[in-house]
């Protein structure tokens, strides 16, 4: 099984790989749409805003390869703003057209005004619906968050958990064979471990 690690210049590689070598597997890191073709499961992570990051993967041939490689059944996880590069459109800065992978919006958090934005550290997840990628977590499951802006999907059955920021914030998706996490599993410990190792598995 060949693991595909997407190099768009946006990453925390080096924290994924280590995390999935802590599972004795290891991550091929892909840095080409083309280079998609040998890969069975793939990872999008990411770290920044909406619109860098869809320039960085049109310019790398992700735009077109990603909805093809999904098109075909295979897994893919988005991970941070990996999993907001999914959706349908972001507000971040302006307007930008996503992956359309997971139809829905990203939009800045509204909360509690008392609270910080960004959403930065552990929070408890919410199961909403059973997803085999969050069987066998913790109770309660404990993630690590950074987030300004959230993915709203409009299929509502696409919502697979949230976490409680002063409102249920989007923390889970998936649609198809297209997963997206919020939190940083990679990060998140035991927890996210075992996210990772349920993808995997899929």
């Amino acid at each position: 099984m060949v693991i595909g690690l997407i190099d768009y210049g946006m990453g925390n590689l080096r924290s994924v790989l280590n995390a999935l070598d802590r599972l004795g597997v290891a991550g091929r890191v892909v840095g080409e749409g083309d280079q998609l073709a040998g890969v069975d499961k793939a990872l999008l992570p990411g770290v920044g805003a909406f619109g860098d990051g869809m320039r960085e993967l049109r310019e790398r041939g992700f735009t077109e390869a990603l909805p093809a490689y999904v098109a075909d059944g295979r897994p893919l996880l988005g991970i941070c703003l990996g999993m907001q590069l999914l959706g349908t459109v972001s507000h971040e800065h302006g307007e930008h057209s996503g992956l359309d992978l997971i139809p829905g919006v990203v939009r800045q958090i509204e909360t509690d005004p008392t609270l910080r934005i960004p959403h930065v550290g552990w929070n408890e997840l919410a199961v909403e619906r059973p997803s085999r990628l969050l069987d066998g977590l913790d109770d309660p499951p404990m993630f690590y968050f950074v987030h300004s802006y959230e993915l709203k999907p409009d299929d509502p059955a696409a919502l697979t958990g949230t976490t409680d920021y002063g409102r249920p914030l989007t923390a889970t998706v998936e649609h198809g064979t297209a997963y997206g996490v919020q939190f940083h599993p990679e990060k998140s410990q035991r927890c996210g471990l075992r996210v990772l190792e349920n993808f995997l598995a899929l």
